[in-house]
């Protein structure tokens, strides 16, 4: 299994996830990606800013990852993800399965849908798809997760953990300079993920990116 602690408003999240999960099925492998509260809002104190976010998702769009955010709404940007993660939890509770379809699913309605998943009208219209209900969350369960990424070292979002050994953002080269966002695709790096998570390289992993432990994000709070 491949434990994820990550936020859902993250958007370097969304691309190493959706990568991971796209080199499973070319690998045909059913392992299992177990996603974990990071809520960032807690780690800074306060949530990610919509105009900072897109930001860097206009840095990811010019080349790490121009097929995703396509609906990103600054403006409509969710100011907590508590519930969102508290969905997410509470779906893997059910099953592992199901606890990655609705982590997918959620950055989806951020990303490429545009959605504000803080809403409670939003976020319970995504539950009821997937046969769930917000009544049945519980908040206590996102501070259990998150302190355990404490006393795991979780270092920031996304941080994978595979056979014990952490990874942060598997998926992408993050640095600023001069003020500015560069994030690029580091395919050597991204491979040696998948052959530790998977046992075996993926077809055209050239194509993705990745990032050794402790690559640099941005300056400031740690969003990623």
């Amino acid at each position: 299994m491949i434990e994820l602690f990550a936020d859902v408003t993250c958007p370097f999240t969304h691309v190493g996830l959706r990568r991971v999960v796209e080199r499973r099925a070319e690998l045909r492998s059913t392992l299992p990606i177990r996603v974990k509260a990071w809520p960032l809002e807690l780690v800074n104190g306060e949530a990610l800013a919509g105009r900072f976010v897109a930001e860097e998702v206009a840095a990811l769009r010019s080349e790490a990852a121009p097929d995703l955010f396509s609906g990103l709404d600054p403006a409509g940007f969710p100011t907590t993800t508590l519930p969102a993660l508290a969905l997410t939890s509470l779906a893997t509770a059910r099953s592992l399965e199901l606890g990655e379809v609705v982590a997918l699913d959620v950055r989806d309605a951020v990303f490429e849908r545009g959605l504000d998943v803080g809403d409670t009208d939003v976020l319970g219209a995504i539950a009821a798809a997937h046969g769930l209900a917000l009544a049945d969350t519980d908040p206590d369960a996102v501070i259990a997760e998150y302190e355990e990424g404490q006393r795991l070292g979780v270092v920031g979002s996304p941080y994978f953990i595979v056979k014990g050994v952490g990874y942060f953002c598997p998926a992408l080269d993050i640095r600023r300079v001069d003020g500015h966002f560069q994030i690029q695709s580091d395919p050597a790096a991204f491979d040696a993920f998948m052959v530790a998570a998977f046992g075996a390289s993926a077809p055209g992993a050239s194509e993705a990116g990745a990032s050794a432990p402790g690559a640099s994000a941005a300056e400031g709070a740690e969003h990623g």
